[in-house]
């Protein structure tokens, strides 16, 4: 979108861009691949990812630079587009003036997958029923525009746009400099106010969510990061609830009212008691309070029916009916097969088209189809004609690229804008972000990842000492003070719900889990390097009580042939406990699992924590794609991940503030260090060996739980049981002692809402305390006739079977996610059937 185009000026503005862009290109081959490397690791150190798998966000190095005249120009023709389609959506689910006055077709609405019925008349209000709007926007050969989408259910790539302006700002500072292109935030400020102003009941201080399908869906990055700058809560279906005529946010067992919903799930699945779907990402009885005006719905029900490809070829009629004004914007080429006309026309050029079924959302590229397919399809196209349409695909200019190894390359760039609105009208957010159109096949394309731009606009104005100044056509409103202070006795930010305290509680197991077993693994890596190739030094038959200590502190039995030496099988147990992925309780499992549980609340954390794990999870990979055994290699993922643990952990205790959330989360943490302290003590120690092994498995245990030093300088360097259970069992002022991770779990119940620790887990926390301080460390030391320390045994088992039941206590009780919601409607040979018995035909057939 920097080439020439016609008219007065704009080849000087397109030059002044593609000149910025140049400048990037022609940095050399070498650094075109450092600054690629160096977008890949600013997009990891953010924790930008796309797709269910949680691929890495493809971003190119280079941004699309728009001059402000051209942009004047978009602006305001999609300004007029957001006006337009907002008139649609009020008319279709109000008066239908466009489908009486035969303006557009009726089997195009009512067929559509986008219409729903029950969202008629819950449109209209003294706000724009399309709150945001999303165009994907193409630059054709000869210099004009034409919209490819309009994106009106969910508008997706906010967040992806602000994320993008921040990697790419601190990859190109110089070329940041002079280009000044606006600033986001401004936009982001408008969204806030906007939303502000749309309470149903117009409340001084409205309570806001982000309603996301949650961190498994595509783009939960781009949900938890708009969420994370607005401030509002991210929430999962799971979070609400309808009750009393108001639609409520649960929080340990109280309930707040919610006035603004942002969602970003599709009408359909929404409300499966008004939509019969089977999804469980919506929320029972939405549509009835959305009707009721007891809650604000952003973006409305049904919205996704402007989103219908055939619409586009009715839109200048329609815009000249309901605005008076002809269409600035038009849509890509496009013909309906429901008319005559349309429908030869499809059927000749098939080839070239990209055919849509528009009740079902099917969509056909024509060129990727053979003679007898392409035939298949004209005949589905004649038996079903008002399904379908078709649209050409524009060509377009091609826009450098940095290609993934680093070279150049060039695609065509899809630009995608957005526009919020307000009761005074619409502002267009100054940039957006751009992409590669879906299908292309370029090389700088990952697997299920589209390659991204950040898109700046650039101002032509300047000052006095000849930098550039920031030029807002549209100017937002100024900003309003909004409190923040919740009604009934709770702030916003404060609000935790069982899913999300759930996600805390294993961030903070799982991050200890990893930290602990990263030193174990250090520990027992240590004895290997000292006894491997010299197994006739005393103390040596500690290596394989470690070995067997390893999997029973992960969890896990031993893989692979116990056979062959005891350093053989440590080495075995060393790589597969720290590589293994698939092994429950190895070092790999435990890092995926504490990222999954951390995805569930971005919103909430620091955003260094994704920095954090970036670093964690390349160490990972370098040792899973190490083919040699190097041992150098492994101790270097083992120093990596303990030292992203300790990252972690400090953030955890200076960056977070202390709500349920944290202190939840430190549950978790205290929890799972006492279970593991019990677990390696009763693993190493029960036993009885002689004195040199059971020197160096103390010394081993020391190092493991991070008291060596400590303990040296107490016992001046006497290694016995006794001594040491006393240190790591009973010592209140060592922060690894068991008995600080019991008291701590108290604090942490202490410091949640009364009414939401059930009495069983106050008991049973304190019977645990009890029972670990009446022991004696003699007796736990002492070795019984069968040649174990039965009782230090007897403790270690006793401890963790308790606090196992424990953690079951909290999870069913304080973290209990709602009763698992079943299907409404089911499909029965081809009738779909409710539990009242209610029956209707599967798919609904226009009258």
């Amino acid at each position: 979108m920097t080439g020439s185009e016609s008219g007065p000026g704009r080849g000087a503005e397109a030059a002044g861009g593609a000149r910025d862009a140049e400048a990037v290109l022609s940095i050399g081959a070498e650094h075109l691949r450092r600054l690629r490397g160096r977008v890949r690791r600013l997009v990891a150190h953010e924790g930008i990812t796309f797709t269910p798998d949680a691929a890495q966000w493809n971003l190119d190095p280079v941004p699309l630079i728009i001059p402000e005249g051209r942009w004047a120009m978009l602006e305001s023709a999609m300004l007029q587009r957001s006006r337009l389609l907002a008139e649609l959506l009020t008319d279709l689910y109000g008066e239908q003036r466009t489908i009486s006055e035969g303006l557009i077709p009726p089997e195009l609405v009512y067929g559509h997958r986008g219409f729903l019925r029950p969202a008629h008349g819950t449109h209209a209000g003294d706000h724009p029923p399309l709150f945001l709007h999303g165009i994907d926007l193409a630059e054709t050969v000869d210099g004009g525009h034409v919209v490819l989408e309009d994106r009106a259910q969910a508008p997706l790539g906010i967040g992806y746009a602000l994320a993008d302006r921040k990697v790419i700002t601190h990859a190109l500072p110089g070329l940041h400099h002079q280009v000044l292109p606006r600033t986001l935030t401004s936009f982001i400020q408008v969204m806030r106010i906007a939303l502000e102003s749309a309470s149903a009941g117009h409340e001084d201080d409205p309570v806001i969510v982000i309603l996301s399908p949650g961190p498994d869906a595509t783009a939960s990055f781009d949900h938890a990061f708009l969420a994370s700058m607005l401030g509002y809560p991210l929430v999962e279906s799971t979070d609400l609830t309808v009750s009393d005529g108001r639609l409520w946010m649960r929080a340990l067992g109280r309930r707040m009212p919610i006035d603004v919903v942002v969602r970003f799930i599709d009408s359909a699945a929404m409300d499966p008691l008004d939509q019969r779907s089977p999804s469980r990402t919506g929320v029972a009885g939405l549509t009835e309070m959305v009707r009721r005006g007891a809650v604000r719905l952003v973006n409305p029900l049904g919205c996704g029916v402007v989103e219908n490809p055939a619409l586009g070829q009715y839109l200048p009629r329609v815009s000249r009916a309901l605005l008076d004004e002809d269409l600035h914007l038009p849509s890509v080429e496009s013909w309906w097969a429901g008319d005559s006309a349309g429908r030869s026309h499809v059927r000749e050029r098939i080839a070239d088209l990209v055919c849509e079924n528009i009740r079902t959302g099917e969509s056909v590229i024509g060129a990727d189809l053979t003679r007898a397919q392409r035939d298949e399809l004209c005949q589905r196209i004649d038996a079903e004609t008002w399904q379908w349409s078709a649209r050409l695909v524009p060509e377009q200019p091609m826009q450098p690229l940095i290609s993934a190894a680093g070279g150049l390359a060039e695609a065509p760039i899809t630009l995608r804008m957005f526009s919020v609105a307000q009761r005074a009208g619409y502002t267009v957010m100054p940039g957006g972000f751009a992409h590669t159109p879906i299908g292309h096949r370029a090389e700088v394309s990952s697997p299920g990842v589209q390659l991204a731009k950040d898109v700046w606009v650039r101002s032509t104005e300047r000052s006095a000492e000849g930098g550039a100044v920031t030029v807002t056509p549209t100017e937002p409103p100024e900003p309003v003070s909004v409190p923040r202070a919740a009604r009934h006795g709770l702030s916003v930010e404060g609000v935790t719900s069982p899913r999300v305290l759930n996600d805390f509680f294993w961030l903070g197991r799982y991050a200890e889990r990893s930290e602990d077993m990263a030193r174990l693994l250090i520990a027992v890596r240590d004895r290997h390097q000292d006894y491997r190739a010299r197994p006739w030094l005393s103390g040596s038959s500690a290596l394989s009580v470690l070995v067997t200590a390893l999997g029973a502190v992960a969890g896990s039995r031993e893989r692979g042939d116990a056979g062959g030496s005891t350093a053989d099988r440590a080495l075995r147990e060393l790589r597969s406990l720290t590589g293994e992925a698939d092994r429950t309780g190895s070092l790999a499992h435990c890092v995926r699992k504490l990222e999954s549980a951390a995805r569930g609340v971005r919103d909430q954390l620091s955003l260094d924590t994704w920095m954090v794990l970036s670093g964690v999870n390349d160490a990972l990979d370098e040792f899973a794609d190490d083919t040699t055994a190097d041992p150098v290699v492994m101790a270097t993922v083992h120093s990596a991940v303990l030292g992203g643990m300790l990252a972690l952990s400090g953030l955890g205790a200076e960056s977070l503030v202390r709500d349920p959330g944290w202190h939840v989360m430190d549950l978790g943490r205290r929890i799972e260090r006492a279970s593991q302290l019990a677990a390696l003590i009763g693993a190493t120690l029960s036993g009885s060996h002689r004195d040199a092994t059971e020197s160096a498995l103390m010394e081993s245990v020391l190092l493991a739980c991070e008291s060596s030093v400590m303990y040296r300088r107490r016992q001046h360097g006497v290694l016995r049981v006794a001594p040491l259970t006393e240190f790591l069992f009973f010592d209140a002022s060592n922060p690894r002692a068991l008995v600080y991770q019991l008291e701590r779990i108290r604090e942490n119940f202490a410091s949640l809402p009364e009414h939401a620790v059930p009495a069983r887990a106050l008991r049973l926390a304190e019977d645990i305390l009890t029972k670990v301080r009446r022991a004696d460390p003699l007796a736990l030391e002492a070795v019984s006739e069968g040649g174990e320390r039965s009782v230090l045994a007897a403790l270690t088992r006793s401890v963790r079977e308790d606090l196992r039941e424990l953690s079951n206590i909290v999870e069913n009780s304080l973290l209990a996610p709602p009763v698992d919601m079943q299907p409404i409607w089911v499909t029965v040979g081809g009738v779909r059937s409710s539990a009242m018995g209610i029956a209707g035909p599967t798919d609904e057939v226009l009258g």
